[in-house]
């Protein structure tokens, strides 16, 4: 508010010192802190009258959404949850509003996933077992590896 520094405060004393006199100096301090501390309480009162009537008007609410949508971090991460929320509640057998062809053509594509994870699982549970037996499965011969190279002679 005001910028009062010391030098400042200094000078105001002296000049009071000389205008008012000794003597009525302390009641003129008193008078001046009186007003200080009344315009200070006035002050207090008035902030406080109007945070109450922005309250009442719902101006915090929208400070607090207007805040919470200008912090970028917290935006991004209210996102990320409520997209992983609804992620969560999908279900990929319900009837998500598409046609019977593309169902189908849904049905069909999860269940060769679901066919093609299951051998996967199947193959390294069977290399699991073929190591920890210690017996390496043999390699096949391809059928070229068969045959004898014949003699020319």
């Amino acid at each position: 508010m005001f910028d009062l520094g010391w030098t400042e405060m200094l000078v105001i004393g002296i000049v009071a010192l000389i205008v008012v006199g000794p003597k009525d100096l302390p009641g003129l301090f008193r008078s001046i802190g009186n007003f200080v501390g009344k315009a200070k309480a006035m002050s207090r009162e008035f902030s406080r009258a109007m945070n109450q009537a922005a309250d009442e008007a719902g101006v915090k609410d929208v400070t607090e959404g207007l805040r919470a949508a200008t912090n970028p971090a917290q935006f991004g991460i209210d996102k990320v949850k409520d997209a992983t929320s609804e992620f969560t509640k999908w279900d990929p057998d319900a009837d998500n509003g598409l046609d019977e062809d593309r169902a189908d053509a849904a049905k069909k594509i999860q269940d060769a996933t679901a066919k093609k994870a299951q051998a996967r699982k199947d193959a390294e549970a069977e290399a699991k077992a073929a190591e920890s037996s210690n017996t390496a499965p043999e390699p096949q011969a391809s059928p070229a590896e068969d045959k004898a190279p014949e003699d020319k002679a």
